[in-house]
């Protein structure tokens, strides 16, 4: 009797049961079948885990924000902000792809590949197919994944999009400057297509929304659709403001009226939509119960054009430079979990940084991701202890060299009469039948980058650049058939240096004998990996026996003035060791040094440009040594704790700080693999591809190993032809001003 009693109970319940799983809505069903195995497959999730939400932005300067110039109204990130930790000593890169491939790899832009310029979207270019990334690092400590807004990391193969990247969702762009409206973006005239994929499809039917509202609609509905207590949330919101085009909507305009100059107050306006995005995904987050346990950051891809409305005021240069202008970011961290919070930071902190800080914060394992540049700062940021960090590469771009003839630091030669400089230097003056000589070098040079014929990690050093004293010669190049094996293994996992020049250590200062390497994907990472595993150590041991470690890397000024106290005995005299003529720049400690072009270096004040420059351009360049006189310039140091808006130039009072930076660079393109600048692919054509910008290179095909090096533009026909008249050069003139003004659209 009591089993017939129990029998209709439990038929009752299985009823029941069956009743309630057969009416649960199916996207329940596949919410919880995406989590399961994604849990099954995955690393087991831990508690504590905090919600991670890293909101990038495009363009916004150092003088785009409320708390740095009360004329912006930004409410919601200077209360953010306030409550949280400013970071007033953080840096980025001058323009997007270069940022935001540091953000996703927390490698410098040297380990791969992308020194050069930006990707653009017909070229065949992406991050590196074997590397590893930050979101995959997240998923494996049991995060879910999701990105909202601008890519600009390449696609032209779907192993390059952020589905395929490590990013469980995807809904956004994939080019660069894409319109807020009609989501057309465009690679030259008539060579445009429509931009705006869901995951890995094409996502019409969205013209007429403002992009930057349509992108927090969809991180809004992640929030409310993800579970908060079942599994940590990762969402990296890439709004595409506040680059141009500048689109604001009229209602945001209007606070704004009393701005004289028009592209300033459309920008002021759209840093407006920027914040409101800002305060609508916090009031998610808070609604939803993200809050109490979550992370955000907010950061900047590069510093403002203040051509079309934006200011890095009183900072130096623009987007686009290496002057603190072009580098020096807005960023903030808010979060409850920050054991001391209301407070400015004035640590040194790079965007790398945050794949070993958010890893590690994730309780996630980064031993696998050897090669880091970045480091663990969440004990900075979160108790204001130490950066483990003392110095950034900003970046070495060989394919960008300036055409001067400067003479000392590279161009010294040992049979040339001597010059004495300041602080007891010496230097050696080239002979004046050798002046027209880096004109033809430098063609060489370029040439030469596209078959390099030594491994990797010399890829990028010029080709004729003399040793440091007391080195053994370098290994004999290896035969034709390497060098183009090695060309096509650009990428690898590179060694880190750190400040003492050390050997390399993990992102999290762990100190490890010998680089390690990952596993690799492809037959072009497998060379890079035979060949630096042998080629890097002996390099180095020579590096660091060359001279001793206190002299060329363990230098740091301790001096917090803007003009650091002379050496009282002489310098002793090093030879050249690094091509002046290349774009580079370095900080270390409070020093910086730039070689090379790095950019208009101007200082545009808070009255903005009414319509092209006026009295305050020679205004500003009076405060400096006269402009003419920088025309053949190639070196400059600067004081940055001192003279943060570099406004004096110490590289001829201090030659012995110039040699040690010099010196760093040269150790760091040690480990540089050579530039991927492919050139444009035909096949990329939009109208190829019903209207749109989509991947258009099959996965089996090898496009990556069709370029040896780099791609160049060859100019010969140009130089043969010596017109000498006036209308000649007003054409030239006007087209060099034309040039200008489109790659202020960069």
């Amino acid at each position: 009797m009591q089993v017939a009693a129990a029998a209709p109970t439990v038929l009752g319940l299985l009823l029941s049961l069956g009743f309630l799983s057969a009416h649960r809505p199916k996207s329940d069903q596949k919410k919880q079948q995406k989590v399961r195995n994604a849990q099954s497959n995955e690393t087991p999730v831990r508690k504590n885990q905090p919600h991670i939400i890293f909101i990038l932005i495009d363009d916004q300067g150092f003088n785009d924000i409320g708390y740095h110039n009360p004329t912006i109204k930004t409410p919601t990130l200077d209360k953010l902000a306030a409550e949280g930790v400013k970071l007033e000593n953080y840096y980025v890169q001058p323009i997007c792809t270069p940022s935001r491939s540091q953000l996703i790899t927390g490698r410098y832009q040297i380990h791969t590949g992308l020194q050069h310029s930006i990707i653009r979207p017909s070229q065949p270019s992406c991050l590196p197919s074997h590397m590893d990334t930050l979101p995959e690092r997240l998923r494996e400590a049991g995060y879910a994944t999701h990105m909202v807004g601008k890519w600009h990391l390449g696609f032209f193969r779907k192993a390059c999009l952020p589905t395929r990247k490590g990013f469980d969702s995807f809904f956004g762009s994939l080019t660069g400057s894409v319109d807020y409206y009609s989501y057309g973006s465009c690679d030259g005239p008539g060579l445009c297509g429509y931009d705006l994929h869901d995951d890995e499809g094409v996502a019409w039917g969205q013209e007429g929304k403002y992009s930057t509202t349509l992108f927090t609609q969809r991180a809004r509905k992640i929030l409310e659709s993800h579970d908060p207590s079942d599994r940590p949330l990762f969402l990296l919101l890439s709004l595409q403001a506040v680059h141009t085009p500048l689109q604001p909507p009229k209602s945001y305009i209007y606070p704004y009226r009393d701005m004289a100059n028009v592209a300033r107050r459309k920008f002021a306006a759209m840093v407006s939509t920027v914040d409101e995005a800002v305060r609508n995904v916090t009031y998610a987050l808070r609604k939803h119960g993200y809050y109490k346990n979550s992370v955000m950051v907010y950061s900047t891809d590069n510093g403002a054009q203040p051509f079309t409305g934006g200011s890095n005021w009183p900072l130096r240069g623009r987007k686009g430079t290496y002057w603190e202008g072009g580098v020096r970011g807005v960023a903030f961290v808010h979060s409850p979990l920050l054991r001391r919070r209301r407070r400015v930071s004035k640590a040194l902190l790079h965007i790398t940084d945050w794949f070993p800080t958010l890893v590690g914060l994730a309780g996630g394992n980064i031993s696998q991701s050897q090669g880091l540049d970045g480091f663990d700062v969440w004990p900075t940021i979160s108790e204001g202890k130490e950066s483990p960090r003392q110095e950034i590469l900003h970046n070495i771009d060989p394919l960008h060299k300036s055409p001067t003839e400067s003479a000392g630091w590279d161009e010294a030669r040992a049979d040339g009469p001597t010059v004495n400089a300041p602080n007891g230097a010496v230097f050696k003056k080239p002979k004046k039948k050798n002046k027209k000589v880096p004109k033809k070098k430098l063609n060489k040079k370029l040439k030469s980058t596209k078959k390099p014929s030594t491994s990797s990690h010399h890829a990028t050093s010029p080709k004729k650049s003399k040793p440091l004293p007391q080195l053994k010669p370098p290994p004999k190049p290896r035969t034709k058939s390497h060098s183009q094996h090695q060309s096509r293994a650009r990428y690898g996992p590179q060694p880190k240096i750190l400040s003492s020049g050390s050997l390399p250590v993990s992102g999290t200062s762990r100190p490890r004998s010998h680089p390690q390497h990952v596993k690799t994907k492809t037959k072009r990472a497998m060379i890079q990996k035979q060949k630096s595993s042998h080629a890097a150590p002996s390099q180095l041991k020579l590096q660091l026996k060359s001279k001793p470690k206190q002299a060329l890397f363990r230098y740091q000024n301790t001096s917090r003035s803007g003009t650091p106290k002379p050496r009282s005995h002489p310098v002793p005299q090093l030879s050249p060791i690094w091509d002046i003529s290349v774009r580079a720049a370095i900080r270390v400690g409070d020093w910086k040094l730039l070689t090379g072009d790095p950019g208009h270096g101007d200082w545009v004040p808070l009255q903005m440009l009414p319509t092209l420059p006026g009295r305050w351009w020679n205004l500003e360049r009076t405060l400096s040594p006269p402009y003419k006189s920088d025309a053949h310039k190639s070196v400059w140091l600067f004081n940055i704790t001192g003279d943060p808006f570099e406004r004096q130039d110490l590289a001829d009072r201090r030659p012995d700080v110039v040699q040690r930076l010099l010196a760093r660079l040269a150790f760091y393109n040690q480990t540089a693999v050579p530039v991927y600048f492919p050139p444009d692919d035909p096949r990329a054509d939009p109208s190829r591809h019903g209207g749109a910008w989509v991947p258009w290179v099959a996965e089996d095909e090898d496009e990556e190993g069709k370029y040896e090096g780099v791609y160049k533009k060859a100019k010969t026909s140009k130089k043969k032809k010596k017109k000498k008249c006036r209308l000649c050069k007003l054409k030239s003139f006007f087209l060099k001003l034309n040039t200008g003004m489109m790659s202020n659209r960069i």
